[in-house]
């Protein structure tokens, strides 16, 4: 991969995304990592990578952001809901969003903006089968509010002109085993995807056209 193809990466310092920049340097893409502490992670990825560039700062903070994404080719964002902090996924879609719009220069492409979210998201494309059914209803009765602000954020893109793709996940398994992944716009064909695998697709996004503006499932068969 060329180094001047350049990513921002949010949330590269949690679990998954911790699978997502390590494929990314290893592929050879430029990272810009936003992190709230950056300190805690320097075992994992060395500032000293001419590869990376670490961002101390936050999502919900717009300035960070449209730093953060500054001639970057694309946004991928693993972030995930902190334990008793605000609601951050409609905040953070609307921060780079708006970040996306002002730093676009004449004559240049869209950046492409790629997320994850749950199963429990629901689009007017859907044809969710029992078991992600249960697991969307699972998720509305134990965190509604979470639920409601991933439903917000998804609202918020299907508004927007943006290039993005929102991708839905089931369980995750921290693992750098491989496996075939499906891929459906209407339903999750298993019940459990590997981190490494997440991490792939998302890369895949970068330059794949067939999902702009879609919301596919992905999970592990096999």
């Amino acid at each position: 991969m060329d180094q001047k193809t350049k990513i921002a990466v949010i949330g590269g310092g949690g679990r998954t995304g911790n699978y997502l920049v390590s494929q990314l340097l290893n592929q050879g893409f430029f990272v810009k990592l936003l992190l709230r502490n950056p300190e805690k992670i320097q075992k994992s990825f060395s500032s000293d990578n001419p590869l990376i560039e670490i961002v101390k700062g936050d999502v919900l903070d717009f300035k960070v952001v449209k730093y953060l994404i500054e001639n970057c080719d694309a946004v991928i964002s693993t972030v995930g809901q902190r334990k008793g902090e605000p609601l951050v996924a409609s905040r953070a879609t609307t921060n780079i969003l708006k970040a996306i719009t002002e730093n676009m220069a004449p004559g240049l492409g869209k950046q492409r903006y790629i997320l994850v979210a749950g199963l429990n998201v629901d689009t007017p494309f859907d044809k969710k089968g029992a078991d992600t059914l249960a697991a969307t209803e699972w998720m509305k009765a134990n965190f509604p509010e979470i639920h409601k602000d991933r439903q917000k954020a998804y609202a918020i893109l299907t508004k927007s002109d943006a290039e993005w793709t929102l991708v839905r996940v089931p369980f995750i398994e921290f693992t750098e085993a491989r496996k075939p992944i499906q891929i459906s716009l209407e339903d999750a064909a298993g019940t459990k995807i590997g981190a490494a695998d997440i991490a792939g697709f998302l890369i895949d996004q970068i330059k794949d056209q067939n999902y702009i503006r879609k919301a596919p499932f992905i999970s592990n068969i096999g």
